[in-house]
């Protein structure tokens, strides 16, 4: 998550260099100093946070990364509010021009204490990251270090664990696949296994493999597995390995000091005349495929390549001719998901009278991932069947037992894949979803809006805001971490959402890194720096501290049975953050009993305005921006103007006071 937040800090950076020298000044060279410094240790950062969770000074460092990024973040967006924005026309606009050249003498002056502080800070870190880096090194893309190669393996071993005696709803598509290899087809054929982790890919590919009827068509068996950490080099020589062994000869010794080009002859001319089948598992990448495809001989002696992945391209660009097959994992139907969840629970398809509701209330949260039914049966078999409460326990800490420190943890790692896999502008956008209930469906065309509103969304030459947004969507679709809830009659995608496994994972990932808070029910206190706030259900006043929140990017309800109280809103819009981007009520119509107490619809539109909120999502209250603007304009009466003149005296005061010192 640094990663994301500095790559994300440094494309303002950049847009700020490139657009505001006038106004940066004196400050250009610190700005500078800042986006070159973060730009250095951009790199380390995603081998950094690979390996954090096993070393606390690591950790720590990233942490400081991380903050000093948002840090930056929020003085950037406090420079381009006081110094970027326009006024209006007229007298109130010429009025409101003279307030902010005055608010400037302070604003410019302080900002310069802030960014001079925060090179401070980065001085200090870079200096920790020289000394980091020879004890961690970074690695080029596409290698990485043998530990996290190894914890790669162990996840996937971990995989093939589920005995077949607990197994259900595999007997079809394994018949499916088994036909496909099988198939009178003499060309090479590659058959591509797709779906999010924890579907059973593996498993099924494994049964399909070790299937007798299978063995005996080939006379070369390999199983290899890519995974993230893909080593062409290491991957060859495995291959290489396991036909010797095969053929029960040694390697030839000339095989270790071989390049990649000599490598991939080798193994050409071994299968020139063999018909082999080679399970490529857990491919991440296209150039990963590519790869391995070269080496892969095709003389028309029926050999096959079964593959599995995660991602939609990867599949596709693998199965490229009209005899190649693609297998799209489903989850298990719900009666499927039921056996496996008794079998693995409670060893037989029996269940106690008194825990049925608690357990299909559990199984519902599993949305038949075979994976998650497992690991979630094993940890409530050794539950006492007579103590209903601790299942039910089970049931409402669902969600702390998914964040890491529960017996959840092997589904998280294996779920967490995934999402160390984006790119930096694809976990801005993935985690923001953490902000939705649980089984909530996402309005897509919205969902783009508040990306971009965000910031998240990064200008390309030649497409518009909307396609580079709508086009990460389905790159979080390729890559099986959303799932499409409904598409219009085009074809284009309508609404989306989140598997309740991932969401938790993503929930505990985005408030591990600060990135939003979700507030539920009667709330007590919210952390002093919330960029996203989500609140659910929520029925009590605001906590103490509630108005101090400056750092809020965006503010969503959601299940809110009674209106927002008076309270909340006025203190939230009217001292509350200047950097709102996002505001939604979740449809809740505002009355006029909400905005009492010098609270009223036109200043609730005003803030929104002033602030660049991008929506207020209510059917009944939205407008075009010209008729907010419209309103704006006919509310301004002559108590905002003398407001306005009484502050710009006080400033004058301010001011003057601050020169004779």
């Amino acid at each position: 998550m640094a990663e994301s937040v500095v790559g994300f800090l440094i494309n303002q950076l950049s847009a700020l260099l490139s657009q505001e020298t006038k106004l940066l000044g004196g400050l250009r060279p610190d700005v500078q100093f800042i986006k070159d410094e973060l730009g250095s240790m951009k790199a380390f950062l995603r081998q950094a946070e690979a390996k954090e969770d096993n070393d606390s000074q690591l950790q720590e460092w990233v942490k400081q990364v991380r903050e000093v990024a948002y840090d930056t973040v929020d003085v950037l967006d406090d420079f381009a509010f006081r110094f970027a924005r326009g006024h209006a026309d007229g007298f109130i606009g010429r009025v409101g021009k003279i307030y902010n050249s005055i608010m400037n003498l302070k604003a410019r002056h302080q900002i310069s204490l802030e960014i001079k502080d925060i090179k401070a800070r980065v001085v200090e870190i870079s200096a920790r990251h020289q000394r980091y880096q020879p004890l961690y090194g970074t690695q080029e893309i596409g290698s990485s270090s043998s530990n996290v190669a190894n914890a790669d393996y162990d996840i996937r071993d971990q995989a093939l664990l589920i005995e077949e005696a607990k197994l259900v709803g595999i007997d079809q598509p394994k018949k499916e696949l088994i036909s496909e290899v099988l198939d009178d087809n003499s060309h090479l054929k590659v058959v591509s296994v797709v779906g999010m982790g924890g579907l059973g890919k593996t498993t099924l590919v494994k049964k399909v493999y070790d299937d007798a009827v299978v063995k005996k068509q080939f006379q070369s068996h390999a199983w290899i597995t890519v995974s993230q950490n893909f080593q062409f080099n290491v991957i060859i020589k495995d291959l290489i390995q396991q036909l010797y062994e095969e053929i029960r000869q040694p390697v030839p010794p000339q095989v270790e000091s071989m390049n990649r080009v000599r490598l991939s002859q080798f193994v050409r001319d071994f299968l020139k005349e063999r018909r082999y089948i080679l399970v490529l598992d857990d491919v991440w990448s296209l150039d990963a495929w590519e790869a391995i495809k070269y080496v892969l001989s095709d003389y028309n002696i029926a050999s096959r390549v079964v593959l599995t992945t995660r991602i939609t391209d990867v599949a596709s660009a693998s199965c490229l001719a009209s005899h190649d097959f693609i297998h799209k994992m489903s989850p298990l139907s719900y009666e499927d998901s039921w056996t496996l969840f008794c079998n693995r629970t409670f060893q037989s398809n029996g269940y106690p009278s008194n825990l049925e509701k608690v357990c299909r209330k559990i199984l519902k949260k599993c949305e038949g991932l075979p994976l998650g039914i497992v690991v979630m049966g094993g940890v409530l078999a050794l539950k006492d069947k007579d103590k209903i409460d601790e299942w039910e326990m089970i049931f409402r800490d669902f969600g702390s037992e998914v964040d890491g420190s529960g017996k959840l943890d092997r589904i998280r790692r294996i779920l967490l894949l995934s999402y160390n896999d984006l790119p930096h502008h694809l976990k801005n956008c993935l985690l923001y979803l953490s902000i939705y209930p649980e089984d909530h469906s996402i309005d897509v065309e919205i969902l783009l809006y508040k990306w971009i509103a965000l910031g998240f969304v990064e200008e390309e030459d030649g497409m518009t805001a909307t396609d580079i947004a709508m086009r990460y969507l389905k790159e979080l679709v390729n890559r099986s971490l959303i799932q499409v809830k409904k598409t219009w009659a085009d074809g284009k995608l309508a609404k989306c959402g989140l598997h309740d496994f991932l969401r938790e994972i993503i929930v505990s990932k985005s408030k591990e890194q600060c990135f939003t808070t979700i507030a539920t029910g009667y709330c007590t206190s919210w952390p002093d720096k919330v960029r996203h706030l989500a609140v659910h259900n929520f029925t009590g006043n605001p906590p103490q501290g509630f108005s101090s929140l400056k750092c809020l990017r965006s503010v969503e309800t959601f299940g809110n049975k009674d209106s927002l109280t008076t309270s909340f809103l006025s203190k939230f819009l009217c001292g509350g953050p200047k950097f709102l981007k996002v505001l939604n009520l979740a449809r809740k119509r505002p009355t006029d009993s909400m905005f009492t107490e010098d609270f009223s619809l036109h200043s609730y539109v005003k803030t929104a305005l002033s602030h660049q909120v991008m929506e207020i999502v209510d059917p009944k209250i939205s407008m075009e921006a010209e008729s907010i603007a419209e309103i704006q304009r006919d509310r301004m009466n002559i108590k905002d103007v003398l407001s306005g003149l009484q502050a710009i005296r006080n400033e004058f005061v301010q001011v003057n006071e601050m020169r004779a010192m």
